[in-house]
């Protein structure tokens, strides 16, 4: 297939995923092999559809095509066998053993044969390695996690797991495209042609009446071509103004005025969307027609070009030759590759109580140090809170930095009446600043480091209210406002110079959004008559005049990857509106349902994690997944809240903030939050080291694909980790170009409470049973779940002490109270290193355990070797001596990648996957003696024997 015609296959796919021709867009993706569909792909496993599953993975492979294909299906039909095993259906397990898994019998009959053996057992968790398995979903969702990595590592996937990135619409703009073509060839070209069929060339009638200008002399012939939209381009019916920046697509669907002249046969019907309830959401963009030239420049709907402002000359000879849009261009969802998280893991569990002394208005989470929480308060109290520690750690009263240097009508203010409350508090990007938007003029900026405010900027930003407050990058770091007075103001963030004011409003601004579309920053602005703005940054004035839902006072967000614009409000009387944006067409998208009616408020929501919204609403919290307008579930915390709380997620989504009525705050957390609080407990953050670390932008962590071990490594080794995606947003909590949290910087101080051990009694003592020979210990670890210890000998045998969970050892954690057992498993092996010709007492003795303790990686002077820590195979030996490794490291997020520091004072980063040293690091003169990769920075730290 020519790979135009391969083009061609993912245009029908979009159009059949954008008109949810659901099970047809699966059968193309298919049976053309083209894209595979992850989050597809994903459904039908949690869905347990194991047939299903195993068709659509028929498109793109077969059970023999590599090691990769072959685990796939193994874990999938394993899977299947122990779900029928768990319900007690042996004759389906049976069933599911000769038909299904004994293929595998070739490749690994020893892995077979133990796969046989669970049908002679009660309960299958009998066995040592499905001891912990749990129920049917956790057990997917684990697997799953499992697949996706092989997914990626196959090679027969690759450049399959990306969906092209596409225009909206494509398909459609071509068509109309060539419909405008075939309009401009016509010999008598009518204004408002009547396309009845696709399936003929279009020709107009004879003519009724004058003469339409012909392109040659059409004015708009070298106009700039607009992005296909709901609206007419600004400029289409006068001369374009100087200075706007190109538009995005979706920025363009909003950025026009409705024109005065409705032109209904220009859309000959909407194809399954929403009724539009103007009439300008009828009209589609006009398109270039060609000049007489040789070279024909199409224009396509991939062209950035200039919109401008719409003038109101009323009805001009130009538009009877607006060309041809007869396919609608709805809204491309692109929920292709979707990350898939389930109500579980939304933060719902009450961890904590924040007294804050006076009503909670604003919170935020630090970007970067998740654990840090900023508090806005009606009486003006902005303080900052260390959830780790529960800690207050700064705390500022309102007060005005310079009275003097204040207006009269503020000094008249503070004179009669001393006190404002906080409308708005937001961290910068890179959580070095904060704003505090105030009721009275005032806006002031802070610098933070090491739990130390001091004061940065205090701005006199409008007359009356700050209603909102937030930052944006268009050039350099700047501050937007909004005021009671309808202006928006853009501030220098250095050092408070006002750089822009955007007036347009006929009432107070009560939000702004900043935001950006490829290279294009903008802002979103809105008032409480429930008009909706959008400026660029020059002094063209708003490209937007739109309305919001029920005309409310409304607050916008994006998703955090930047791909979804939300909103919502409330009116006047009292109804609250949710809804997706149809950025292309600037129309609602999507309703959703469950907001109830208030007496007075404004609705608060956030968004997490591409998939949840969340809305604080009839004393309570409400969820929604962004792709179901019904309401996903509800958690009242515990009680206790007010009517429309203040809520806040932290940018992984692990961390909700919601305002109580009693003036405090609760912290809710998910498993994964609660694991991220205790992880920091012990390891605080410094935020002086964060202004120096933030402007950097990384390199990614996964230097190598991810993947997983050879079939058969054990029945269940899998690693859950599922690594966060990451947008781009005007929301602070998403931007990729700061990093996620720096646990290397941290107050060491804050750690333990320091006891000085004078005494052996302040000490416990335990000796570990051993009754395999003695032998001296050449290294020893704690394994990273802290239920066990690994010891090597100089012998190169490993040992290994578990302790057992029991009534007097609760938490089954290693301790000096209870005696563990020297662990081996049945088959009494022992985990042994090569020691090819070395002497053992000469020999360098190292090794490193993998995240999730499945795996050690050993050396004692000879050949490298994996074992298994579930059963103590040994799973393959590799890079005999010289030279001897003399250091291993895992990396932190695949197992598949170790650092080998050498006897020769080299490094090696090595893929056991593929056998394969992907890179060798050179820089001491002696060996290697310690490494260290970085949890979240992208480094790898060393030592060596010459001291450096």
């Amino acid at each position: 297939m020519s790979s135009l015609s391969r083009e061609l296959v993912f245009l029908i796919l979009q159009f059949l995923d954008e008109e949810k021709f659901k099970e047809t867009v699966h059968r193309l993706e298919q049976e053309s092999g083209f894209f595979f569909n992850m989050r597809y792909f994903e459904d039908l496993v949690t869905g347990g559809e194991w047939d299903e599953v195993e068709k659509y993975l028929s498109g793109f492979t077969k059970v023999d095509d590599n090691r990769y294909s072959m685990k796939i299906f193994f874990e999938i039909r394993k899977q299947k066998y122990l779900e029928a095993l768990d319900r007690r259906d042996r004759a389906k397990a049976v069933d599911i053993l000769v038909k299904d898994l004994k293929v595998f019998s070739a490749f690994n009959e020893e892995l077979f044969k133990e796969i046989t053996q669970l049908l002679t057992l009660e309960n299958f968790r009998e066995n040592e390695q499905l001891s912990k398995y749990g129920d049917t979903k956790s057990a997917r969702g684990i697997m799953l996690a499992e697949l996706k990595k092989l997914i990626e590592a196959n090679p027969l996937f690759r450049d399959k797991l990306q969906f092209p990135t596409l225009k909206n619409s494509r398909l459609r703009t071509l068509i109309n495209q060539s419909l405008n073509w075939q309009h401009q060839l016509c010999k008598n070209p009518r204004p408002n042609p009547d396309i009845k069929t696709l399936f003929v060339d279009h020709t107009c009638g004879p003519p009724n009446g004058a003469r339409a200008p012909s392109p040659v002399t059409n004015p708009l012939m070298n106009a700039a071509v607009p992005k296909p939209g709901g609206f007419p381009p600004l400029g289409a019916h006068g001369p374009f103004q100087p200075g706007p920046a190109p538009l995005p697509a979706p920025l363009a669907g909003w950025m026009a005025n409705p024109s005065p002249v409705a032109h209904p046969a220009a859309s000959a019907g909407p194809m399954g969307l929403v009724a539009p309830n103007n009439a300008a959401a009828l009209i589609k963009r006009p398109r270039t027609p060609p000049n007489n030239s040789a070279a024909m420049d199409y224009q396509t709907a991939d062209s950035d070009h200039v919109l401008k402002r719409t003038r109101p000359f009323g009805v001009s000879d130009e538009v009877s030759t607006l060309p041809v849009n007869i396919l609608p261009v709805p809204y491309n969802s692109q929920n292709h590759g979707q990350s898939s998280y389930s109500s579980d893991d939304l933060p719902r569990n009450v961890i904590m109580n924040l007294s804050q002394g006076s009503a909670v208005k604003s919170l935020d989470f630090h970007p970067l140090q998740q654990v840090l929480l900023l508090v806005g308060t009606n009486m003006g109290e902005v303080m900052v809170w260390e959830l780790v520690t529960r800690e207050r750690v700064a705390f500022n009263n309102f007060k005005v930095w310079d009275l003097a240097a204040c207006s009269m009508p503020l000094q008249a203010s503070l004179a009669s009446d001393y006190t404002a409350s906080i409308n708005r508090v937001m961290w910068s990007p890179d959580g070095t600043l904060f704003g505090v938007a105030y009721s009275k003029h005032i806006v002031h900026i802070y610098s933070y480091s090491a739990n130390d405010l001091k004061n940065h900027l205090e701005i006199e930003a409008h007359v009356g209210s700050v209603n909102d407050l937030a930052f944006s990058f268009p050039s350099k770091l700047c501050i937007v406002t909004c005021g009671e007075d309808r202006l928006i103001k853009v501030w220098d963030a250095v050092n408070g110079t006002k750089q822009f004011v955007f007036e347009g409003h006929e009432a107070p601004v009560y939000s702004v959004c900043p935001h950006h579309k490829e290279t294009i920053q903008f802002i979103f602005s809105t008032a409480t008559d429930g008009k909706i703005k959008a400026w660029l940054y020059d002094n063209v004035g708003s490209r937007v005049d739109y309305d919001a839902p029920g005309h409310s006072s409304t607050i916008m967000a994006y998703s955090a990857d930047g791909s979804r614009l939300f909103s919502c409000g409330t009116n006047k009387e009292g109804e609250s509106f949710l809804v997706e944006w149809n950025e292309s067409e600037g129309a609602v998208k999507r309703t959703y349902h469950g907001l109830g009616k208030r007496s007075v408020g404004v609705v608060q929501f956030d968004t997490t994690r591409n998939r949840f919204l969340a809305a604080g609403d009839e004393f309570m919290v409400k969820f929604w997944d962004m792709d179901s307008v019904n309401l996903l579930t509800t958690m009242d915390a515990d009680g206790a809240l007010p009517a429309s709380p203040c809520i806040r997620f932290n940018k992984d989504g692990t961390l909700l903030a919601v305002s109580t009525n009693e003036n405090g705050v609760k912290i809710l957390a998910n498993a994964d939050g609660v694991r991220q609080l205790r992880s920091a407990e012990n390891r605080p953050f410094d935020a002086s080291r964060v202004a120096s670390t933030a402007g950097v932008k990384p390199p990614t962590m996964n230097a190598f694909p991810p993947g997983s071990a050879a079939l058969g490594a054990s029945i269940v080794d899998r690693n859950t980790s599922v690594p966060t995606m990451l947008g781009m947003s005007a929301d602070n909590r998403s931007l990729v170009d700061v990093k996620p949290r720096v646990d290397e910087s941290m107050d060491k101080s804050k750690v333990w409470k320091l006891i000085e051990i004078t005494e052996a009694s302040q000490c416990r003592s335990l000796r570990l049973p051993d009754s395999i020979s003695a032998m001296r210990v050449s290294r020893l670890i704690y394994t990273n779940s802290g239920l066990a210890i690994l010891a090597l000998a100089s012998n190169a045998v490993h040992k290994l002490w578990k302790w057992q969970r029991n009534d007097r050892n609760l938490t089954g954690k290693a301790n000096a109270s209870v005696m563990p057992q020297l662990w081996q498993p049945s088959s009494g092996i022992l985990m042994t290193n090569d020691l090819s010709d070395t002497n053992p007492e000469d020999a360098v003795s190292c090794f490193a355990l993998s995240k999730n303790d499945s795996y050690v990686m050993s050396a004692s002077g000879g050949k490298i070797s994996l074992f298994n820590m579930m059963t103590f195979k040994t799973m393959t030996t590799f890079m005999a001596p010289p030279p001897a490794a003399t250091f291993l490291a895992f990396h932190p997020q695949d197992n598949n990648i170790i650092a080998i520091g050498m006897e020769d004072s080299s490094i090696q980063i090595y893929n056991v996957r593929v056998d394969e040293v992907k890179t060798k690091l050179k820089g001491h003169q002696k060996r290697i003696t310690g490494l260290a990769f970085s949890n979240v920075l992208n480094v790898l730290v060393s030592s060596g024997a010459d001291s450096q």
